[in-house]
C-alpha cells in the first residue's frame, strides 16, 4: 500500500434533489490521495450557516487573503447631485445654454452655475461660490478653480447683461408667434443704500417702508413663460413703461399682430393708442369710477346675471371697443366682509375722538379736526362718513347710500378690450385677462424664497439690470421644471412643492469611494420617490 498524501481541506457545495426540488449542503471536507486515488472525508456539516458566512469560509480555504471591509472600503466625500443634474439637464433640453452662447467660455459656465445655484439655493453670490463647492456642480459645468469669491461672479454677470437682448430675442422666437397674447404687468423690489442710480422711492409693493426700490416689468406668454424683462428707475409708474415693450414687440422680436393684456393700471386709456398704432390688439379693465359711471347711466343691468354669469353691453364715450361685464360672488363677499371690518375700525377710532371732545380734552375745532385727519382715512373710509366738528363738539355719521352703492358693485369687474367678437369671443376675452395672475405667480416665484431676488446690495446700476435678469432665467427654468413636475404638484395626495421635490432629489449624492486604494465615484441609488421625479423630468443619473 502506498503512502497517503498531505490532507486538503476546503468547504463544497453539493446539490442533493428530492423530488421537483434541489437543495444544497455545504460540507467542510478534506481530500488526500490514497494508492494514486483522490479520497474524501467530511469533517463537518455547515449548512445551517449563513451562506455569506459560507462564502467568505470558500475563499479563505482556497488561499485568497480576506480584508475587513470598512478597512478596505472608504468614502472619502459626498457632493449633493441629484438636483444639480436634473436642473442642467432641464437647462441644456431648453437650449438655454446655447442661448447664452454657443461657445464654451468660463463666464458662460459661471452664468450657468449662478442660474442653477438660483434654482436650488438662491442666496448672495458669495455664499453662491462657497455653496456648490458641496455639489457636483464645479464638475458638471468645469467651473474654473479661480472661480472663488464673488469677483468672478460679477464679471460673469457683465457678459450675461451684455446678451441680455439676444437671449430675450431667442425666448422670443421660442415661445411668441404672430397673433399671440402678451402678458406684461411690473412690480418692485427694494434696494439696500442709496447709491444706485435707479434707487428711488415710488409706488411700494414689498411693504418696506422707507426703502428705495427699482421698478421691473416682466413680459411673459399667455402662460406665464417669460421672454423678457426690463428694470426701470423705482419711481417710474406702470403706464410709462408700455412704451419700451411696444417697441420691442414690434423692433426686436419682429411681430406684427400681438395681443397685449395687461391690468387696468397697465394699459390706461392714454397709451392705448400707442397700442393701436403699432397695428396691436389689447386686453385690460376699466377703473372702479367708469364702473360706476356706467351703473349711474343705466348701461349695466345687474338682473342680468340672475341668468348668466357675463354679458356684453356698449359704452358711447368708448366707441369701437366691446366692454364685458362680469361678476364673482366670492370676491363680492370678501369685499364686503373687508368693509364691515374697515368700517368698524374707523368708528371706533372717532369714537374714541369723541370722548375726548367730551371730556374737555379736545376743545378747539383745528384740534378736533387734526385728531380726526390722523384716522378718518387711514383705512380708505373717509368717503362713507359724514363729520361734525365745531368748537367743543364732534359728532359722526355713516352714510348709509354711499355705502350700498359702492356694495352693490362689489365683485363686479369690467373687461375692455379692442378685439373684434370675431377673433375672440366673450369668455375668451376674460379668461385671457385672468390669465395675469400668471405674472402675478412670477412676481411671487421671483422675490419670495422660491428664487429670493429681495433685497438687492448691488451699488452698479448694470449690476441691478443682469441681477433681475439672472432671476428671470432661473424663474424660466423653474417655470419648465414646474410644468414637469405637475402630475405631482397637482396631485391633491401629494401636497407638496416644487422646492421640497427639489430637495429631495438634493439628497442623492456622488460619493466619492476608496477600495484598496483605488479611487471611483458611486451615485447613491434613488429611492421610489425620486425616481418618480426624475422620470417626468426625463432625467437619467449619471455616475
Amino acid at each position: 500500500m502506498k503512502r497517503k498524501s498531505g490532507p486538503s481541506i476546503h468547504l463544497e457545495k453539493v446539490p442533493h434533489r428530492s423530488g421537483d426540488k434541489t437543495y444544497y449542503s455545504w460540507l467542510l471536507r478534506t481530500s488526500f490521495r490514497e494508492d494514486g486515488k483522490v479520497k474524501h472525508r467530511t469533517l463537518a456539516n455547515l449548512s445551517e450557516l449563513p451562506e455569506e458566512s459560507l462564502e467568505v469560509l470558500r475563499s479563505s480555504l482556497r488561499g485568497e487573503t480576506m480584508v475587513s471591509l470598512s478597512k478596505a472600503l472608504k468614502i472619502t466625500s459626498s457632493r449633493s447631485h441629484g438636483a444639480v443634474h436634473a436642473v442642467l439637464t432641464t437647462i441644456r433640453r431648453l437650449g438655454l445654454d446655447r442661448m447664452l452662447l454657443s461657445r464654451d467660455l468660463p463666464w458662460r459656465r459661471l452664468a450657468l452655475a449662478m442660474i442653477v445655484a438660483r434654482v436650488l439655493r438662491p442666496k448672495s453670490k458669495l455664499f453662491t461660490s462657497s455653496w456648490w463647492s458641496n455639489t457636483t456642480l464645479p464638475e458638471e459645468l468645469d467651473l474654473p478653480r479661480e472661480a472663488q469669491g464673488p469677483n468672478p461672479l460679477y464679471e460673469a454677470m457683465d457678459e450675461l447683461l451684455a446678451q441680455q437682448e439676444k437671449i430675450q430675442d431667442s425666448l422670443a422666437e421660442k415661445h411668441l408667434q404672430e397673433g399671440a397674447l402678451v402678458l406684461y404687468d411690473l412690480s418692485s423690489t427694494y434696494l439696500e443704500g442709496d447709491k444706485c442710480p435707479l434707487a428711488a422711492f415710488g409706488h411700494n409693493r414689498d411693504g418696506k417702508k422707507g426703502k428705495r426700490q427699482f421698478n421691473y416689468g416682466l413680459l411673459t406668454n399667455l402662460e406665464g413663460c417669460p421672454i423678457a424683462i426690463e428694470v426701470f428707475p423705482g419711481n417710474t409708474s406702470d403706464p410709462l413703461t408700455l412704451g419700451s415693450q411696444i417697441q420691442r414687440l414690434r423692433e426686436k422680436f419682429h411681430l406684427q399682430r400681438v395681443v397685449m393684456v395687461g391690468d387696468r393700471g397697465m394699459i390706461a386709456s392714454k397709451r392705448i393708442p400707442d397700442i393701436e398704432q403699432a397695428g396691436y390688439g389689447w386686453i385690460t379693465a376699466l377703473k372702479a369710477k367708469d364702473i360706476q359711471r356706467l351703473d349711474q347711466q343705466g348701461a349695466i343691468q345687474l338682473t342680468l346675471f340672475d341668468e348668466r354669469d357675463l354679458f356684453e353691453i356698449t359704452d358711447p364715450e368708448r366707441p369701437g371697443e366691446r366692454l364685458v361685464v362680469c361678476r364673482n360672488p366670492l370676491v363680492a363677499e370678501e369685499r364686503r366682509r373687508k368693509r364691515r371690518e374697515l368700517l368698524d375700525e374707523t368708528e371706533e377710532a372717532l369714537k374714541k375722538i369723541k370722548e375726548r371732545v367730551e371730556k374737555g380734552r379736545l376743545k378747539e375745532a383745528s384740534a378736533i379736526g387734526l385728531a380726526v385727519g390722523r384716522f378718518i382715512n387711514r383705512w380708505k373710509m373717509a368717503k362713507h362718513f359724514t363729520l361734525e366738528i365745531t368748537d367743543g363738539h364732534f359728532n359722526y355719521h355713516r352714510k348709509l347710500d354711499s355705502i350700498e352703492k359702492e356694495a352693490k358693485l362689489d365683485g363686479l369687474y369690467v373687461i375692455r378690450s379692442n378685439v373684434p367678437v370675431n377673433e375672440m369671443k366673450s369668455e375668451q376675452l376674460v379668461e385671457s385677462y385672468k390669465s395675469l395672475q400668471r405674472v402675478e405667480q412670477a412676481f411671487r416665484s421671483m422675490k419670495t424664497t422660491e428664487l429670493d431676488m429681495r433685497p438687492v446690495y448691488h451699488r452698479l446700476e448694470d449690476r441691478v439690470r443682469a441681477h433681475a435678469f439672472l432671476v428671470m432665467l432661473a424663474y424660466y427654468v423653474l417655470w419648465h421644471l414646474r410644468q414637469a413636475l405637475k402630475p405631482i404638484l397637482d396631485d391633491p395626495k401629494e401636497r407638496v412643492s416644487l422646492r421640497l421635490l427639489l430637495d429631495r432629489l438634493a439628497a442623492v449624492q456622488k460619493n466619492q469611494v476608496e477600495l484598496n486604494g483605488v479611487p471611483f465615484d458611486v451615485v447613491t441609488t434613488p429611492n421610489e420617490e425620486q425616481v418618480k421625479i426624475l422620470d417626468l423630468l426625463g432625467v437619467k443619473l449619471s455616475v
